[in-house]
């Protein structure tokens, strides 16, 4: 490889208000080419312990995959906003619950290809219940889940949900 494309064109032909899209031209080895890329401010999810072999999650329904899904608590950066304060913020807004200790587990690009999203992931320990906050128009299920359980509904495709199953590998390996 010798090294990156030359970007020589760039527009936006969608801006959301999540999302953005914009269409780039590249340049290399005196080949033009094309991209689509959708613009995302960022995410945080946390694997939220509330013993130490039992997940808080949520059940909830995504429109874009049209399913009730089962996932880690999860949400999206606000502008300048530090990704483990998102993380905590997220784990009370959905689930009720707080942590006392939050550890960063690292970053993801979900889809590199056409996204430009980065997931932080995060490790949420002493948990302490307290009032979920869910966002307008947000049904949400907390559920508490034994860690085999969740890894047994991975294994046999119950559990589809992309950044939960990364984030369980990322705090199972940690933790070793």
């Amino acid at each position: 490889m010798s090294g990156p494309p030359r970007r020589i064109a760039t527009a936006r032909v969608y801006e959301g208000q999540r999302i953005n899209l914009r269409r780039d031209v590249y340049e290399a080895d005196g080949v033009e080419f094309v991209r689509e890329i959708v613009e995302h401010p960022g995410a945080a999810v946390v694997v939220a312990f509330v013993q130490p072999d039992e997940l808080v999650l949520v059940r909830q329904y995504r429109p874009a995959v049209g399913e009730i899904l089962l996932e880690l608590p999860a949400g999206t950066l606000e502008p300048g906003e530090d990704p483990a304060c998102c993380a905590a913020r997220e784990l009370t807004e959905e689930t009720g619950f707080s942590a006392r200790k939050i550890r960063p587990l690292g970053i993801v690009y979900p889809s590199p290809g056409v996204l430009g999203e980065v997931m932080h992931f995060f490790e949420g320990r002493e948990l302490a219940p307290g009032e979920s906050r869910p966002d307008p128009g947000e049904r949400i299920e907390v559920v508490r889940m034994p860690v085999s359980e969740l890894l047994a509904g991975i294994r046999n495709g119950e559990v589809t949900d992309g950044k939960t199953v990364i984030g369980l590998l990322l705090a199972l390996e940690q933790s070793r």
